[in-house]
């Protein structure tokens, strides 16, 4: 049977509760999706949206039949304009949220790596800036890698700020999270996967190396890098040449700079 949209009139309601606390990170089998666009990439990715809340303005312009056929969601909640501001992230919402199942995440979900458009898996070792990690995340699908893990210590590429960024590829993209950099390293010498890392002591341009053999690409964190510990685990380093007074790149610049190099090479095998 199709929901009915049930109002709230409290902001004590156990619904709003539960949503602050998936927005906040606090129910780890679920995520929180705001806006129209970020919603209907989930609904595209067959993500199952258990809840939707929608701004009483909102209804001014999506029927409630247009929203069961948009997400067909369990549940339905309609709430003033200022209650919906209440549980959104931005300061500016745009009168819908919705709660939806966490995907799954793991090793299992990275496939086959040397059949990808592009055959790399991005590892992120403590990237703590959710924008960052998404944004990663969005270029990574885009020039088509076979997945992305994150270490212990990053982001939650699940948070709102991470989910906004990927602009809905974290749904789509296998990904496996929270993971030690010595765990994503093992995995990868078990799948036969070249380890390179992108930091400025590498002595060779990243345009330099064979990206057409499967690698995994590692990215430290914008503030530190890698440290020189964890560097003598990385088989090889690479480094984006730029001028003299430019001491770093971006994360998200830098790594859609050497994943599109690594997908160029790969569209003319």
């Amino acid at each position: 049977m199709d929901p009915v949209i049930r109002k709230i009139v409290s902001r004590d309601n156990e619904q709003l509760k539960l949503a602050r606390r998936v927005r906040d990170g606090r129910e780890d089998s679920k995520i929180f999706l705001e806006g129209v666009r970020l919603i209907s990439e989930a609904a595209r990715a067959r993500i199952v949206t258990e809840k939707v809340f929608v701004a009483s303005s909102f209804l001014d312009e999506m029927s409630e039949d247009d929203i069961i056929a948009w997400l067909n969601p369990r549940h339905i909640f309609e709430v003033n304009d200022s209650m919906l501001q209440s549980i959104a992230d931005t300061n500016n919402s745009q009168g819908v949220v919705a709660i939806a199942a966490r995907p799954a995440t793991g090793p299992d979900m990275i496939g086959v790596v040397a059949t990808s458009s592009t055959p790399v898996v991005v590892l992120l070792n403590k990237i703590n800036n959710p924008s960052n990690l998404g944004a990663v995340i969005r270029s990574a699908e885009a020039a088509g890698v076979a997945g992305l893990i994150t270490s212990e210590g990053s982001a939650d590429a699940m948070s709102p700020k991470a989910l906004r960024a990927a602009m809905g590829s974290s749904l789509r993209l296998p990904l496996w999270t929270d993971v030690s950099l010595d765990e994503a390293l093992e995995w990868a010498a078990g799948k036969k996967l070249r380890t390179v890392a992108a930091d400025i002591s590498g002595a060779r341009s990243y345009t330099e190396i064979d990206w057409q053999i499967a690698r995994m690409l590692v990215f430290g964190s914008e503030a530190h890098g890698l440290d020189e510990e964890d560097l003598t685990k990385i088989e090889e380093r690479i480094v984006i040449p730029m001028e003299k007074d430019v001491e770093s790149l971006n994360l998200a610049v830098a790594a859609g700079v050497v994943l599109f190099e690594a997908r160029r090479q790969n569209s003319v095998r």
